[in-house]
């Protein structure tokens, strides 16, 4: 599927539509240079499982985990990873993410994904790719 946004707020409300397709397993990688929306769309996803934290890239600690508290007994948590400072995917696993990914009460979404798809091999997996068209207008695909 394929969808252009116009602004944050499009982007914000297409990561609202996503969030209520998703279940608990979901592996959603983000693919996008600087600046293409992706955690734009993961603050919108945040929002459709009622999320009020302050959601930001985690660029430094490389993985966020978020409580869900919506009234589900499906999804428990959501764990946003930004891996554009990553060496390599061991340092991944050093902290932990094996808990998380493809857990059945977890969605796990991952900017910069290219780094660590092998850790993602044989999960279910939904690949987001994020195109800047212009100053406001994005491509956004979901594949």
């Amino acid at each position: 599927m394929e969808y252009i946004s116009s602004s944050n707020q499009e982007t914000l409300q297409l990561g609202k539509q996503i969030a209520s397709t998703l279940h608990g397993g979901d592996i959603v990688l983000l693919y996008g240079e600087l600046g293409a929306g992706k955690t734009t769309l993961t603050k919108g996803i945040a929002e459709g499982f009622e999320l009020t934290e302050d959601i930001t890239s985690p660029t430094f600690t490389l993985m966020n985990i978020y409580p869900i508290k919506k009234n589900t007994a499906e999804i428990q948590t959501l764990v946003h990873i930004d891996t554009y400072r990553l060496e390599d995917a061991d340092e991944l696993m050093s902290i932990g993410v094996e808990d998380y990914l493809g857990s059945f009460d977890t969605v796990t979404l991952i900017e910069w994904p290219e780094k660590i798809e092998s850790l993602v091999l044989g999960k279910k997996v939904t690949k987001i790719f994020l195109e800047h068209l212009e100053e406001n207008k994005r491509k956004i695909t979901i594949c």
